[in-house]
């Protein structure tokens, strides 16, 4: 045989020189002499899409990752020429594109370079599969930072790590191990103090080096498909964030109770077992709103089904759960039994709704039940019928809410722990192997199971909760981070996880409280609950491998710490609640790092640990055992040690003293923080009063309290409560502002004000203008007052 070398190319090949353009509406197309074509977009005035191909033409423009429903539109978009680059100029960017090789440079409008290519866009041709490894690689000046990626266990800042994104089951996964059960190929570059996102919209298996292998150097790379990418400019890594998040969609509201305590274990079973957890936290009063069930209510782990022996009647079951507030959660996974008696297999058999080999034959995997067979998610018809599935489940049986795992999906006994390469898949009508649809199968399920869970449920709002995910996955479901260890460091590695969950558009995020795999001991457990509490989900999950993970397998210490945090989540929901609204009005993240909160200040660029809950609240977990205190950074600004309300000036390092009982946590000088009673479970009570607490500031500063009827979709048509208190405090005097907009009325009819850390001695109060004895504003000594709820001007002046 004789090969014909001279016609082989080998290694990586570049664009060449361009020779020509073709302007439209709002994108610009590069074409050069070996067929390379760039096609660049402009989103809106920050945002610009960069699209390569190597072959000539573009194949059909479509992702699983971008929201239909995303924002467009821009001021200007100009395009000239000079000598050696094309220039693209937007209200807010200069993008050059050079002549001769493609290569881009992005400068902000005075000229500072956000964002530059080293070799720019390359291709390396992969004959084993067809079709090309893409990659990107961009020069790094020193002291650049990187952020984001999803739930990653390592460090907040990625500067010198290397990763993957490939959807793997990793049961007790270790710190820095890659790749985990999620991919979200978004980072955040942060450049002195300016910031930029890169969204690499790709979803085959994907590598991010920040300037591991070489210093200055960032570069991205995926197995196959586009090269294709996003640029968000900020300067503010708030415009980052909520820009991508526009981009790959915002969530619904969930369900107030959603945003309760959660527990679950693998597994509670059979009714007599759940029932004694839930009668447990009744009794010892430690509030819970949600029991899980996990594979073992199933018969013989069918999906869609339930093992009469341990649950004979899970209808009457579930309305009694949910006459003591306790919604049920179950699990579904996408492996399906080969089964000839068993009617979902039936059904997707006859439609032929299975994953196929490529040659032909349903691919077939070991999970559970055993031998199974997976539906192809990608497919709509696919969707369509599995959302039909969970009609008894939902409408019927009444599960409030439904959790998919084993999505990445994991198969067992095989060494790549998933779906051979060749399978295919439909992926909305543009089909491919398994290589492009492996990291969006699990997200995939999800929407299916949004779609049927929403459908069913309707008029109240579903719950979903997923493993897996790609970029664009909170459009449908919150997530946790996956088979963690009962390890000091895995409470570490939770509490950066869900910190860069919030940073990369997926705030509805948790831990597995406690850990799943292995043992917690009575403090570890009690310091994870004191940081869980202040994660979006919250929930406490363990393996039935190990000990028992509920509040009271500890001691009495734990138990009482365990009620005391979970009480304060409680009275904290209408806090939480405004979060999770700025979070879907405006994709504001729920958590953010410090250097989120304050990028310019270069101390914050590397820490881990401490984290703003909201916008007002500072939270620092303990980390360690024996402690009696720690270190902790405090950002720029006036803080309030929220347990004995001592006010510290921030921009430092410094040592706080906690107790087993407490954690360092700050509240922000002027904030007003709004509280419910404690509650056993969302809705138990009917309250008349909403507490706020002022914490007094020489200054000003704003605060939110979002409420509607804590579940339905009246929120969408203007039937909400959204107030805004504009706290301003002088020397002896405060003024409390409130602006209320939205058509629903509170049941409650009057705040209970409690003025924090107030430098003067209240002397006369008035209420829109008119004075109002201090007696019947109930003031007592701890300068508490009593006020109606639809005030607009409050007056309070000292002596």
């Amino acid at each position: 045989m004789i090969t014909n070398t001279e016609l082989e190319v080998k290694g990586d090949q570049y664009p060449l020189q361009v020779t020509g353009f073709k302007k439209e509406v709002d994108s610009v197309c590069f074409y050069t002499t070996n067929d390379v074509i760039l096609k660049l977009t402009v989103f809106r005035d920050s945002l610009i899409r960069f699209r390569f191909t190597a072959k000539g033409y573009f194949s059909d423009d479509f992702s699983y990752a971008i929201d239909e429903n995303h924002s467009r539109g821009f001021n200007h978009f100009e395009l000239t020429e000079e000598e050696d680059s094309y220039k693209v100029i937007t209200s807010k960017l200069v993008v050059y594109i050079s002549r001769k090789d493609l290569r881009s440079k992005i400068t902000d409008l005075e000229g500072n370079v956000l964002l530059e290519d080293e070799q720019g866009f390359h291709w390396e041709e992969t004959y084993e599969y067809g079709g090309n490894i893409v990659k990107m690689s961009k020069l790094s000046p020193d002291g650049e930072n990187f952020y984001g990626m999803g739930d990653k266990a390592t460090h907040l800042n990625l500067k010198g790590k290397r990763l993957e994104n490939w959807a793997t089951d990793q049961y007790a996964f270790q710190k820095d191990q890659e790749p985990l059960y999620k991919s979200v190929p978004f980072y955040i570059g942060l450049r002195g103090k300016i910031a930029y996102g890169v969204f690499f919209d790709n979803t085959f298996r994907s590598f991010f080096d920040f300037c591991q292998e070489r210093r200055n150097v960032a570069s991205f790379w995926a197995d196959g498909g586009e090269m294709n990418y996003y640029f968000f400019y900020g300067p503010q890594m708030q415009d980052v964030v909520t820009s991508y998040t526009d981009l790959t969609g915002k969530p619904e509201l969930p369900p107030m109770w959603a945003l309760g305590y959660h527990q679950c274990k693998w597994s509670y079973y059979p009714e007599s077992k759940v029932k004694e957890i839930t009668s447990k936290f009744r009794e010892l009063k430690i509030p819970c709103d949600a029991i899980y069930l996990d594979i073992d209510y199933m018969e013989g782990f069918r999906c869609f089904t339930w093992n009469k022996d341990y649950f004979p009647e899970p209808k009457r079951m579930v309305d009694e759960l949910a006459q003591d507030g306790f919604k049920t959660i179950v699990i579904i996974d996408p492996g399906i039994k080969i089964d000839k008696d068993y009617w979902v297999y039936n059904e997707a058999i006859a439609n032929d709704y299975f994953c196929k080999r490529a040659d032909g034959p349903y691919m077939k995997g070991k999970v559970w039940p055993g031998e199974c067979n997976f539906p192809d998610y990608t497919n709509p018809a696919v969707r369509e019928w599995w959302a039909g599935l969970f009609k008894e489940l939902i409408s019927e049986i009444g599960v409030k809410g439904v959790w998919n795992d084993m999505n990445e999906p994991a198969v067992m006994e095989v060494p790549t722990k998933t779906f051979p390469l060749d399978v295919r898949h439909d992926y909305d009508g543009h089909p491919c192997s398994h290589r492009k649809a492996h990291n969006i199968y699990g997200t995939q399920m999800a929407r299916a199971t949004y779609e049927g869970v929403k459908r069913f449920s309707y008029p109240k709002r579903p719950f979903i909760i997923t493993r897996s995910a790609y970029s664009g996955a909170q459009r449908y479901t919150s997530s946790w981070t996956g088979d963690n260890i009962a390890t000091w460091e895995h409470l570490w590695v939770a509490n950066v996880q869900v910190q860069r969950m919030s940073l990369s558009g997926m705030g509805f995020t948790g831990s597995d409280i406690g850990g799943f795999a292995e043992q917690p001991t009575g403090e570890l457990y009690a310091r994870w609950i004191q940081l869980g509490v202040f994660h979006p989900f919250c929930r406490t999950h363990s393996s039935g491998h190990h000990g028992d993970q509920e509040p009271w397998a500890f001691d009495e210490e734990v138990i009482n710490v365990t009620r005391k945090f979970i009480e304060l989540r409680y009275q904290l929901l209408p806090y939480l609640y405004t979060m999770f609204w700025q979070y879907i009005d405006e994709g504001i993240p729920m958590l953010k790092p410090l250097v989120y909160f304050d990028q310019e200040d270069a101390q914050t660029h590397y820490r881990t640990d401490e984290f703003i809950f909201g916008n007002q609240i500072l939270v620092c977990p303990i980390l360690e055992p024996n402690a009696v205190g720690r270190r902790m950074y405090v950002p720029r600004g006036s803080w309030y040690n929220y347990w004995n309300n001592e006010i510290v000036s921030g921009g430092k390092e410094m040592w706080v003293d906690v107790s087993f009982e407490q954690i360092p946590i700050f509240v922000k000088a002027g904030a007003v923080i709004p509280k419910y009673p404690v509650q056993q479970y969302v809705g138990e009570l009917q309250f008349d009063e909403l507490t706020l607490d002022a914490y007094y500031k020489d200054g000003k500063e704003v605060s939110k309290v979002f409420e509607d009827a804590q579940d339905g979709y009246d929120y969408t048509k203007g039937r909400y409560s959204l107030r805004t208190f504009t706290f301003t405090g002088k020397e002896k005097e405060i003024v409390i502002r409130q602006h209320k907009e939205g058509k629903y009325i509170t049941p409650y009819s009057r705040f209970k004000i409690n003025l924090i850390g107030l430098p003067f001695e209240i002397k006369l109060v008035e209420v829109d203008n008119e004075v109002v004895s201090l007696e019947d504003l109930q003031l007592n000594i701890h300068n508490s007052l009593t006020v109606i709820k639809d005030f607009s001007e409050l007056h309070i002046k000292g002596i």
